[in-house]
């Protein structure tokens, strides 16, 4: 599969969005409404008028439910806060399914290096490599692990966080990077 690099405008308000998401969720571990509702109706308009109307809708609008889908089930599972979701979502409608999808993968390659990078900084790696194999035991039985162990769930105090904004916008401008490498 081959990922194209979406139109100059849409790079330039991505880039914007994430990079204005990331700095409010290392500062405030959140990310606000107003910036991924802006994302959600900038992509969906500028995908609309850049790709003649329909066809340009259609794209976005196939973006912004895949990427909402997929970071909802993870929120569910209480691993994402919802401002990740939304901020995917937004991200979804400003590049579409296929790109978005590309975005994903290198999104959760980035996010595993920096769970282990800051699973190792704070000493926590056994007892993380014991997590993973009770959330695994625990989705087996089909039980939600956060019930058991609230160091599970991303809204407790005592679990190990990441700014998962700052992971989004690193996936997404190593994305973009190497779909200028690759065209180039």
């Amino acid at each position: 599969m081959t990922f194209d690099l979406p139109p100059l405008g849409i790079n330039v308000l991505l880039t914007a969005l994430i990079l204005v998401a990331a700095t409010y969720d290392i500062r405030f571990r959140r990310i606000p409404n107003w910036l991924t509702l802006s994302g959600v109706v900038a992509g969906v308009a500028m995908n609309t008028f850049l790709y003649n109307g329909w066809q340009g809708l259609i794209l976005s609008l196939a973006g912004l439910g895949t990427a909402f889908a997929a970071y909802f089930v993870l929120y569910l599972l209480r691993g994402m806060g919802a401002g990740d979701v939304k901020l995917m979502a937004a991200i979804g409608a400003m590049v579409g399914f296929r790109a978005w999808f590309g975005i994903f993968m290198i999104t959760a390659i980035v996010g595993g290096i920096a769970a282990i990078v800051v699973v190792a900084l704070r000493g926590r790696f056994r007892k993380t490599m014991w997590n993973v194999g009770f959330i695994l035991s625990e989705m087996k039985r089909g039980r939600p692990a956060y019930v058991s162990n609230e160091e599970l769930d991303v809204r407790s105090p005592k679990a190990v966080g990441l700014p998962h904004g700052a992971v989004i916008a690193v996936g997404t401008l190593v994305f973009l990077g190497s779909c200028l490498h690759f065209q180039g």
